[in-house]
């Protein structure tokens, strides 16, 4: 793996050594230090040249400055002041990542002329820098290189310099808790599915207890013994054994209920005996995007130390279709008593959850249940790669998770759930069947979720089968698994739940 940048905060003076990274807002004005980092003024030249103006992500590079002690220095635009949000110092901090991934000192200027740089702007800048470090490149044996095409494996110091240095470091316990959750939910995406199964799955789970998670792992017959017909239903094609972890953060009150997250973790989806297209299927190793999040918050939650009663659960299955896999047509019985109809073996995700959500709701009665899911591509020819869709039996818990996912930049898009759309999944013999038409699909997986949710318990399901993979990279992810919903969960946890 890529060598992770250590990052440090110091008081605001120019760099004697390295690179040099100076902001400027939309006028393209230096902050009065500049002058004292580029002695001979050759930056003023280079931004004349370049027509900078300081518009939002535009970059001037200026390498082995004349009279100057510093090796190179980055001029990076952050745009109109009053308009940078929290996610916009995370993409800066991305952006000069990839510039100086090869550089083994880089400095930070942490002040803007006409811009507040809050401690908690300098911690969202520094978490955008740590996640565009971020490289699965364990199986590769040759060198990473950076944006430049430069070696990135380097022990790389970054200090950022600022005007509350306490402060700062304060809001970079919470960012950087936060950042190492949505890299361990990278990891667990990014892992082949040879190398990460149901069982390697949950040790890593275990591997949480390490920061004070109580972690509970449920063995086949155990789930057999609960009545967990759905979720050993998907399973029984595959020769791995399927888990449902269990981890539990108790950092409330000892007589508050917990909050409950859940999430689908189908380490690889065939589609079964409804076999998918073989074009693209190697994507599915990340059809446990929904567990990695959850795992990753759990992380995220137990490392800051936060104050709430958490329980993160995830069912775990490989769907394969050998001789013994479940079949189209097949009736399956539920933990909560009701039966399925499988008319599709490919929309198994919901299987899983719908045993999972039942669990957790019989056993820790917890005050709300949010589940997160690569449920369905109906999800994506809907919203495409730019929101999460977002289905809630309850009116505020919909709102509090969308104004939390635009804080985060983690952005959900609410999608409808009603009676209507509740009858297209009845069975003819059963009590319901596990796929509708072909139209609204990710809307009737949402309501066939939303029959196990019972004594009207608040409850939101998050499509996300659209956001935790993409194709090239962005400001502060490479291609690959993103880590979404990590930040959005632990934001939503941030300010609704924590006093």
């Amino acid at each position: 793996m890529t060598v992770l940048p250590t990052i440090s905060f110091a008081k605001i003076a120019a760099p004697k050594k390295g690179t040099a990274v100076i902001l400027a807002a939309k006028d393209g004005k230096l902050p009065p230090l500049a002058s004292e980092i580029d002695p001979s003024g050759v930056l003023a030249k280079a931004l004349e040249v370049a027509k900078f103006k300081g518009k939002a992500k535009a970059v001037v590079d200026v390498v082995a400055p004349a009279g100057a002690a510093v090796d190179r220095i980055l001029v990076v635009g952050v745009g109109e002041g009053d308009s940078i949000k929290e996610t916009d110092w995370a993409s800066f901090g991305g952006i000069v990542r990839g510039k100086t991934a090869s550089d083994q000192h880089v400095s930070v200027l942490m002040e803007c002329d006409g811009v507040d740089v809050t401690p908690e702007a300098a911690a969202a800048f520094a978490q955008g820098f740590l996640l565009r470090a971020y490289d699965f490149n364990k199986y590769k044996t040759k060198k990473a290189d950076d944006d430049d095409g430069k070696d990135k494996n380097v022990a790389q110091k970054t200090a950022l310099m600022v005007d509350n240095v306490a402060a700062s470091k304060k809001a970079w316990e919470t960012a950087e808790a936060v950042a190492r959750g949505m890299m361990l939910a990278r990891d667990l995406v990014n892992e082949p599915a040879n190398i990460l199964g149901p069982v390697e799955f949950a040790a890593r789970a275990e591997a949480l207890s390490a920061l004070g998670v109580e972690v509970d792992i449920l063995t086949e017959k155990e789930m057999k013994k609960l009545g967990m017909g759905a979720l050993l239903g998907v399973a029984q094609g595959s020769v791995r054994p399927p888990r449902l972890a269990v981890m539990k953060w108790n950092g409330g009150k000892p007589k508050d209920k917990p909050v409950a997250f859940i999430g689908k973790g189908v380490v690889f989806d065939t589609g079964g005996i409804s076999i998918k297209p073989a074009g693209g299927m190697e994507d599915m190793k990340g059809d446990m995007g929904g567990a990695a999040c959850v795992a990753g918050l759990m992380q995220a939650l137990a490392a800051r130390k936060a104050k709430v009663n958490a329980v993160g659960v995830v069912g775990l299955v490989e769907n394969m279709p050998d001789g013994n896999a479940q079949r189209p047509g097949d009736i399956v019985t539920s933990m909560s008593g009701q039966t399925i109809e499988v008319i599709n073996t490919d929309a198994e995700g919901r299987l899983v959850l719908c045993d999972a959500l039942w669990y957790t709701q019989d056993r820790f009665k917890p005050k709300f249940m949010i589940d997160l899911a690569t449920l369905t591509g109906a999800i994506i020819i809907s919203l495409g790669h730019e929101h999460a869709g977002l289905f809630s039996n309850d009116d505020g818990l919909a709102a509090d998770l969308t104004a939390a996912g635009k804080a985060s930049g983690d952005t959900l898009w609410r999608m409808p759930v009603g009676a209507a759309y509740d009858k297209l999944i009845e069975s003819p013999i059963a009590d319901m069947k596990n796929v509708g038409p072909r139209w609204g699909g990710s809307i009737t997986a949402a309501q066939f979720l939303q029959r196990y949710i019972e004594n009207d318990t608040p409850w939101a399901h998050l499509d996300i089968a659209g956001m935790v993979w993409a194709d090239k990279p962005g400001a502060t992810w490479d291609k690959g698994a993103t880590g979404f919903g990590v930040r959005l969960i632990d934001r939503y946890v941030r300010d609704n739940l924590e006093g």
